[in-house]
């Protein structure tokens, strides 16, 4: 009798019960995402549908309950390696009960961001100063993706890595999105603003609403966290900067819902591609 891989499940043979792949040893990060070293698990059916329509995704294996492969490949989808039949609680184990994961798991190795080359044809630029909740970060890159930026451009320190977490929240947003981890923001900014960007920055105590915003024909908008805003060396990078009000007796929101909000408005309010207003 052969030994089987430690970390690869036997196919479920037709008629039988999917089977259940034994328990590798792995490292914890953040997000309850266990997954091997430089890895991720990715779950839940659109981030999953995006992973593996990504060309630039390395995929090393897709565990799915019976209903999540038929819905998988109802899609159309191409698998680059064979799904492998496991039950929705192997899954559970691995990203928790209360995760919804759809009852699809992939395991990836984890992207890798682009230089900085990626944004010389970019017209809408999100950056954010320090943003750290990985839920948070994710639905910003949703919107970012919805409304049409470019790019999104991070720090390397005080950034969330990409966790099933962060990926479910942006619902494959990371799998579309042109993404720039930079050391220094400011001075990438500086950098920008160099190169033709308008850098508008974000702020509760910003002299202006964001109404009156002016961006140019190519602009980057940057958010910083929750409680602490932009730091001091971000806003002095910026060219100018603007506040959101608020009508309400609340008048702060969630730094991904400020994020929907200021990228409609800068978006509608920058020139079109062609130069004309």
């Amino acid at each position: 009798m052969t030994e089987d891989h430690p970390d690869k499940p036997r196919a479920a043979r037709p008629g039988r019960r999917p089977s259940k792949p034994p328990v590798a040893q792995r490292r914890r990060t953040g997000g309850g995402n266990p997954a091997p070293e430089g890895r991720v698990f990715l779950y839940g059916l659109h981030p999953v549908e995006m992973a593996l329509a990504n060309p630039d995704r390395v995929i090393h294996a897709i565990y799915v309950t019976r209903n999540a492969e038929a819905r998988l490949r109802e899609r159309g989808l191409t698998f680059p390696v064979e799904p492998q039949l496991v039950e929705p609680r192997w899954i559970d184990a691995r990203v928790g009960a209360d995760t919804v994961h759809q009852g699809v798991l992939v395991e990836t190795e984890t992207l890798t961001t682009d230089r900085m080359s990626a944004l010389r044809k970019a017209r809408l630029v999100l950056a954010l100063d320090q943003v750290t909740d990985p839920h948070n970060v994710g639905a910003v890159m949703r919107s970012a993706v919805a409304l049409g930026a470019d790019a999104l451009l991070t720090t390397t320190r005080h950034s969330p890595e990409e966790t099933g977490v962060l990926a479910k929240s942006a619902s494959g947003a990371v799998d579309l999105l042109t993404h720039v981890e930079v050391v220094n923001l400011a001075r990438t900014l500086n950098a920008l603003r160099d190169d033709g960007f308008t850098v508008i920055g974000l702020d509760s105590d910003g002299p202006e609403p964001i109404e009156a915003v002016r961006p140019g024909a190519r602009t980057v908008l940057v958010l910083g966290s929750e409680g602490k805003g932009l730091r001091p060396i971000t806003r002095d990078a910026c060219d100018q900067m603007v506040r959101l009000d608020m009508p309400g007796p609340i008048k702060s929101l969630n730094v991904s819902n400020a994020a929907v909000l200021a990228l409609y408005l800068v978006g509608r309010a920058m020139p079109a591609a062609d130069g004309s207003a």
